[in-house]
């Protein structure tokens, strides 16, 4: 603390280094030893001002007749005690107390003083009786102890009595005072020292009119104590402050008949400045014959600005305490002394703040600097990705902060930000760059004011780094495999087979293999699949494609494009079976996507494709028919036929497809035959290996189904379930599966009751809520006979015994019947005429 007289004022300062992080209570001590705490009411009713200055230090102003100050001689000494502490409920406090004394002058017969926070007019007495305020409607007379109650100071030295007025107090009045316009007539009453009545323009003043009455031996005597304080007459054009003030004020030359300036001084926070100082700083100072002026420019010396917030946004202002005294002598009171200390502000002006980032790619770091700022505003947090964070905390989340100062006070703030902070988001460019963006807003709060505002802060650097995802590709003899390197750029994105987005789900359903550990993506697609591309066909090899795109997850735009290529040998597309049955695949060759698969045939036309795919066809067929050829050597017998494609209306075949099959001629003979009617085919017993299997699959596509280790499976109500029946074991093409009855029972004896009919002689049972559906069973490379299997779908029941739930479990249970394709049926078993395809006849089998 330190302590400085000026005039009949002294002023003490708290340094903000000691006090800035602490909750501080000020207390005035008088004579006695009493701590009187400071508060707004206090010290405008006892003649002290409370001040924070640009370096945020705190000051305190005491007039020389406050309360609880001590007089003796020509000295004033005034005791304060600064109460600090580290919480707001001030535990743990410290006591602080400074003593300071100052000589003060002459006393005027009359002193009128205007303070931030209250007036105050002075004269000679002896013994305050009681004061009358004059109001226009009414006079209000006041005993000394009533006017201290209502807020007013009231304080006797040996020869002067004082009345201070809180500008908030009940009596006082906002008047408005004219400045006195300079007609030639109003000049020649100036120079005879008349008072002049005629006002322009006003300025307004805070105005008290009073009179105190105190007794002198046996007389009462009344002493007018009006005081009259500008609030008003400051203007601010072409970046200077006009400050006027009139020279004469109605409330204090009431009674005049003469008046002469005696002295005009002006200064800045009390300090008196010569004319000479006043010129270094580009100050004016008139005194005209109506009123005293004066011009500062906005931002000279002597001045500060300070931090603003006007709805939000960060401006600042200019304020200067300027300090005017005027002296006059009058016919009423002979010297009065006039002193105002006027803060002026500057209105708001709006502030920007500038950012600048700057790289330190070598350290990895984003420097990014942000202000300046002036002293009295200070960062307090941080929000980073919606999370607030104080600022001894952001260094937990990679941000270092640190504070630059400037010679002339101000500061800025540095963040240091590594670039591989998870706040920092990364997002490729193009080509080999990266750009790495921070968005970040800082939080500030003014002091002494505690407003707030934010100052949003995005960072863009852009980084020569980028590390493209690499692939490699490889064939084994019936798959295309595609491993993607990922690099530094592709986190975020998507796999995708042209606008088909390539998800686990999506692989399922076409048996393709997807895996992805983060590092590294892999996916493998069987040669024959829909999404591969057939670019070149020749009888010794095919050339087959996959295409792999990866994509923004946001944008979708393409981003990175891979594809491998490999020759398998044209066997993949055929199958010649030791039966004679010829499984031919037809593919769609790049070029021509205007073919139709479905329109594919044999060389007879009659013979189409018993599966069709939108880039192939499938053929399965005798050797013995659909146009079939035949060579014979000494070796083999060689079957030749085709697949063909003409569009409708011509016959020239624009596609064609010729494949062989060879087949080993052990023996050669010419047999004679004669035609013979055969006798009717007959059931003949036999022995041999003979499976079958009853699956439960988890989903519709019929791609997993429940291990044994499973069981029991739980489903709810009305859930579907997904059968299959294979049969497992011959693999003979001639012979055709076929549902005979299938039920349901909730023990495992296929005979115990409760029983439930799912499935009537092949048929859905008509008496189920929800009628059985089945399934089509195509060719794929894990069915190599579609007539081998039969699916269907039930959905999820149980039994009621009355009107309560049997929650047993359920078993399934299911009668094939197996027949033989190439015979005419002797019974009513074949052919199965609900179940689904085509229908079978031939011999059959009753399991």
């Amino acid at each position: 603390m330190s302590s400085e007289c000026l005039g009949d004022f002294l002023r003490i300062t708290l340094t903000a280094e000691y006090f800035d992080d602490k909750h501080l209570s000020l207390f005035v001590v008088d004579r006695a030893g009493t701590a009187w705490e400071l508060d707004e009411a206090m010290a405008a009713q006892c003649g002290y001002t409370v001040t924070y200055t640009t370096c945020r230090n705190i000051q305190l102003r005491a007039s020389a007749l406050s309360c609880h100050s001590h007089l003796e001689k020509d000295v004033f000494t005034v005791t304060v005690q600064i109460k600090a502490s580290h919480t707001p409920d001030m535990s743990n406090a410290t006591y602080h107390l400074k003593s300071a004394s100052c000589h003060y002058g002459l006393w005027s017969p009359r002193e009128i003083k205007c303070e931030n926070n209250y007036m105050e007019a002075e004269a000679e007495e002896t013994s305050i009786w009681q004061i009358v305020f004059h109001q226009p409607e009414e006079k209000r007379a006041l005993l000394v102890s009533n006017a201290w109650s209502a807020g007013y100071g009231l304080n006797a030295s040996d020869s002067r009595v004082l009345l201070r007025v809180p500008y908030t107090a009940a009596q006082v009045q906002l008047v408005e005072v004219g400045v006195l316009l300079l007609a030639p007539q109003a000049a020649r009453l100036c120079k005879t020292n008349q008072i002049l009545s005629l006002q322009d323009q006003g300025i307004n003043f805070s105005v008290l009119r009073s009179s105190v009455f105190y007794k002198y031996q046996w007389v009462i005597l009344m002493v007018d104590t009006a005081v009259a304080c500008p609030v008003g007459g400051v203007d601010y054009t072409n970046k200077t402050i006009t400050w006027t003030v009139p020279k004469y004020i109605p409330p204090l030359s009431a009674g005049m008949t003469s008046l002469k300036d005696v002295l005009v001084e002006a200064g800045v926070d009390l300090h008196k400045l010569s004319a000479k100082e006043m010129a270094s700083r580009k100050y004016v100072l008139l005194n005209e014959l109506t009123t005293i002026t004066m011009k500062i420019p906005i931002g000279a010396e002597g001045g500060y600005y300070k931090t603003s917030v006007s709805s939000g946004q960060l401006g600042i202002k200019y304020t200067i305490n300027l300090f005017l005294e005027h002296q006059w002598e009058d016919n009423k009171w002979g010297l009065t002394k006039h002193t105002i200390i006027k803060e002026i502000e500057t209105p708001f002006e709006q502030a920007e703040v500038v950012i600048t980032n700057n790289l330190n790619l070598s350290a990895g770091l984003m420097n990014i600097t942000v202000g300046t700022f002036l002293p009295d505003a200070e960062l307090v947090n941080l929000t980073i990705e919606g999370v607030v964070v104080a600022v001894p905390e952001a260094v937990q989340h990679g941000y270092l902060i640190q504070r630059a100062r400037y010679a002339n006070g101000s500061k800025a703030y540095v963040l240091q930000v590594p670039l591989d902070a998870p706040s920092v988001k990364k997002e490729y460019m193009g080509e080999d760059m990266r750009a790495y963006t921070l968005n970040v807003t800082l939080t500030f709060i003014t002091y002494p004011s505690s407003e707030t505002f934010v100052v949003p802060v995005v960072a863009l650097s852009a980084v020569k780094d980028a590390v493209l995802p690499s692939a490699t590709g490889f064939c084994d003899g019936r798959n295309l495999h595609l491993i993607i390197t990922r690099g530094n750029v592709d986190q975020n994105w998507l796999p995708f087979i042209s606008d088909w987005h390539l998800t686990q789900e999506a692989a399922q359903k076409y048996n393709y293999i997807l895996r992805d550990n983060g590092t590294h993506l892999a996916i493998s697609v069987p040669f024959l699949s829909p999404h591969v591309s057939y670019e070149g066909f020749h009888t010794s090899a095919i050339k087959a494609s996959f295409y792999l795109t990866l994509k923004d997850d946001i944008t979708l735009a393409q981003r990175r494009d891979f594809s491998v290529s490999c020759l398998f040998s044209p066997s993949e597309l055929i199958q010649c079976l030791p039966n004679g049955t010829v499984i031919i695949t037809a593919i769609k060759l790049v070029g021509g996507e205007d073919l139709d698969t479905a329109l594919l045939v044999l060389r007879d036309r009659q013979c189409k494709p018993s599966l069709v795919t939108e880039r192939t066809a499938t053929f399965k067929f005798n050797v013995n028919t659909c146009g079939t050829s035949r060579k014979f050597n000494s070796t083999t017998v060689t079957y030749e036929n085709e697949v063909l494609y003409s569009r409708p209306g011509d016959d020239i075949p624009i596609y064609q497809l010729k494949f062989l099959c060879l087949y080993a001629v052990e023996q050669t003979a010419d047999i004679p035959y004669e035609s013979k009617k055969n006798p009717p085919p007959s059931i003949q017993p036999g022995s041999g290996c003979l499976a079958l299997s009853l699956k439960l699959f988890k989903e519709k596509s019929y791609s997993e189904p429940y291990q044994e280790s499973e069981y029991p499976v739980v489903k709810y109500l009305r859930e579907a379930l997904y059968f299959e029946v294979e049969l497992l074991q011959p693999k003979d093409a001639r012979l055709d599966l076929n549902l005979h009855d299938c039920w349901a029972t909730n023990s495992q004896s296929q005979d115990s009751l409760p029983q439930w009919q799912i499935l009537i002689h092949g048929c859905e049972n008509n008496k189920d809520s929800y009628k059985t559906v089945f399934h089509e069973v195509s060719y794929s490379v894990r069915v190599k006979f579609p007539q081998h299997l039969k699916r269907f779908e039930v959905r999820m029941f149980t039994f009621v015994q009355g009107t309560s739930l049997l929650q047993e479990q359920l078993y399934f249970h299911c009668s094939v019947v197996i027949c033989n394709t190439r015979q005419q049926p002797l019974d009513l078993f074949c052919p199965r005429r609900c179940n689904p395809g085509k229908h079978r006849f031939g011999e059959c089998t009753n399991f």
